[in-house]
């Protein structure tokens, strides 16, 4: 099984594809920070949009932005699988390693560990320039403060089992382009619109499941509070979507022809 889970790791590092999913989400988490420390304490249309760097709410908003980029790792993991099956080197994989069960489990058990790591860099990245930022506009700049290295963990989580659900995406789908297309469409369209219009099922998302355990309940830019639940209750939800998605990646590639 260490073998397997190496020789998976190994796969994903053998190309650039992660690197440039890093800088994307690296990309989003601080165009994020910029944005709160920019607006920050700014008013519009005579109300207070997002509330001042002193505001507890606003740090903790600012470090959650290092979950921003959930997305690529979702992405990655999805590639993971359905670029397996496009360039079918899923047939050899499987000639290597007849039972899939168990190459299965290695592949989770890999993304799982390199989401982590992906989150881990996307999360110090974000953490230092939010320091310096905080700093420069006066703000707290002690990051064992306000919940933060909850929040933090919680990006980190977030990354680990976003990958899974990629995977368990791309097995259920196989096609890339397509399995890609619903990814995005589902995290940047269909997810917001259902939390805005029914926030009460907007927290049980994975999305909203995100925001509990980056301790994330209002809406950007400080426009409302948005239903969320607990931390705890966001980390198990954050769980339960990650087994999820790696039990239909574990059936539908158990189950189907590979040719």
């Amino acid at each position: 099984m260490i073998r397997l889970i190496g020789a998976e790791l190994l796969k994903i590092r053998s190309t650039r594809m992660w690197l440039g999913m890093l800088a994307l989400s690296l990309g989003f988490s601080l165009m994020s920070v910029a944005v709160y420390i920019a607006f920050a304490g700014m008013e519009v249309n005579g109300e207070q949009g997002i509330g001042p760097v002193t505001d507890p709410d606003t740090v903790r908003a600012l470090y959650a932005s290092s979950s921003a980029g959930v997305l690529f790792m979702m992405i990655l993991g999805i590639m993971g699988i359905t670029g397996e099956y496009r360039h079918q080197t899923i047939t050899g994989t499987f000639l290597l390693t007849p039972r899939r069960g168990r190459l299965l489990v290695a592949k989770l058990i890999s993304y799982f560990l390199f989401g982590a790591a992906f989150g881990l860099a996307t999360v110090l990245v974000t953490a230092v320039v939010a320091v310096i930022a905080l700093a420069i506009r006066g703000g707290p700049t002690n990051p064992l403060e306000h919940d933060v290295p909850l929040i933090l963990g919680g990006a980190v989580l977030a990354m680990a089992l976003y990958s899974l659900v990629g995977l368990g995406l791309g097995a259920l789908i196989r096609n890339q382009i397509a399995a890609i297309i619903v990814a995005v469409g589902w995290v940047q369209l269909v997810e917001g619109i259902l939390t805005v219009a029914l926030p009460e099922v907007g927290q049980w998302l994975p999305a909203g499941a995100v925001r509990a355990v980056t301790l994330t309940s209002s809406a950007f830019g400080g426009s409302g509070t948005l239903d969320t639940l607990p931390a705890w209750g966001g980390a198990l939800l954050l769980l339960a979507y990650g087994l999820a998605f790696a039990a239909i990646a574990m059936v539908t590639t158990v189950r189907r022809d590979i040719t």
